[in-house]
């Protein structure tokens, strides 16, 4: 009779222990959820604030870029194109017909402005050279009014002799840019702005 009593008071304190333990599971099992509901909800919350900041930074990033791009266009733009006018302004020479022996025809001088201000006058110097480099004859030419962010040519004159034309430019002046740049004229030391027409201690255009 013992035995009848004492298999079910195992069996119902293994059940009791189990069901225990399963219920303290079950609340570890609950709490770790709520734990990474909690995260969840803290991360999505960070991303959006990363992305409203990151939106404002990139505001203010346009913003500063905007600022820089009108300074440059509107406050210092003239000086510099002064400064760096050798990536604005060229002279080239166009396509031309050589002779059998020797001689140059229908040669045209080009002049390309890239900069945003008329120039008034480009003197060009033309070398009409032989086949081993040695110079023939040289012209000059005068090239005028040539307007902003355009191109002008003129025709140079034909060569009897020579096979081949180095164009090089000799002086460059445009009032709208206070420019006045010549292969003759001396750099001053210590003078960041040396090709002004009329010197200024400030140029704010």
């Amino acid at each position: 009779m013992k035995r009848t009593y004492v298999y079910p008071a195992i069996l119902l304190l293994l059940v009791v222990v189990f069901g225990l333990g399963y219920c303290q599971q079950q609340r570890h099992v609950r709490k770790v959820l709520s734990e990474n509901q909690r995260l969840w909800n803290e991360n999505r919350d960070l991303r959006k604030s990363l992305d409203q900041f990151g939106a404002v930074n990139q505001q203010i990033t346009t913003h500063q870029e905007v600022q820089q791009r009108t300074a440059g266009q509107f406050i210092e733009r003239r000086a510099y194109y002064r400064r760096n006018w050798q990536q604005f302004i060229a002279a080239t020479a166009g396509d031309y017909r050589t002779g059998l022996l020797g001689g140059i025809k229908d040669l045209n001088i080009t002049v390309n402005n890239q900069t945003e201000y008329a120039l008034d006058n480009v003197v060009v110097k033309v070398e009409y050279m032989r086949n081993n480099n040695e110079i023939f004859k040289t012209e000059q030419y005068t090239i005028s009014n040539i307007p902003e962010k355009g191109t002008r040519s003129i025709a140079a004159s034909n060569s009897r002799k020579g096979s081949k034309v180095n164009v090089k430019l000799m002086s460059i002046t445009s009032q709208p840019m206070n420019f006045c740049w010549s292969v003759t004229k001396p750099i001053p030391p210590g003078n960041p702005d040396p090709f002004e027409c009329v010197p200024s201690a400030k140029d704010n255009q």
